[in-house]
């Protein structure tokens, strides 16, 4: 079975390619009546799905996995733990299956990328749900502890209070479209009228 592409896709961190990748090559393969469990990379297609945000697609590879697979190969079981977290949207959930399993060495930099997209969707998350939010449950969001969720928000303007221990959410600038200016339009109008006749 050639993974050439994946490898290809894993060495240049095109991450977001690797569940399509892995779902094309199945798809051949499965054409081709070859079989395939054993040396099928599980883990690595299902954190391909998750990192995507696909936990629909991973979810449904998760039960198409035969069971003597899951019990053989712990790292299949430990990305499956992320997709669940997900799927019950438990943020810290999330995290601590991320960091609570020794990820092969193939796995790590994918579950590594996985993490820090993950953070920094949490923190799109706070910014746009909350005006005041609890250093507790920002650092739950973010997968950290207390100290460095603070840094981490302090660094995004956010403002800290640190008798109530509570955070107070800068707000980013809305970005409101250009005016075009009356006269300018009206040397367009012109301009393109000239050329037209």
């Amino acid at each position: 079975m050639d993974f050439s592409l994946l490898t290809d896709a894993m060495a240049s961190k095109s991450y977001g390619k690797i569940a399509d990748i892995c779902n094309d090559l199945m798809l051949q393969v499965s054409a081709q009546g070859i079989a395939f469990q054993e040396e099928w990379p599980y883990a690595i297609h299902l954190l391909g799905h998750i990192y995507i945000d696909d936990i629909n697609s991973a979810r449904f590879l998760w039960k198409s996995i035969p069971s003597a697979i899951k019990e053989s190969q712990p790292e299949v079981v430990a990305a499956w733990k992320i997709g669940q977290r997900l799927w019950m949207r438990d943020h810290a959930g999330v995290h601590e299956a991320i960091h609570g399993f020794d990820w092969s060495q193939e796995a790590q930099g994918l579950v590594a990328a996985f993490s820090e997209l993950y953070t920094k969707r949490m923190f799109q998350l706070l910014l746009s749900a909350y005006s005041t939010i609890s250093i507790q449950d920002t650092a739950l969001f973010l997968g950290m502890n207390e100290d460095d969720a603070t840094n981490y928000v302090l660094q995004q303007g956010w403002i800290v209070d640190p008798a109530s221990r509570m955070l107070t959410v800068k707000k980013q600038p809305i970005v409101t479209d250009q005016k075009l200016d009356p006269s300018k339009l009206q040397r367009l109008t012109e301009y393109v009228f000239h050329l037209e006749h």
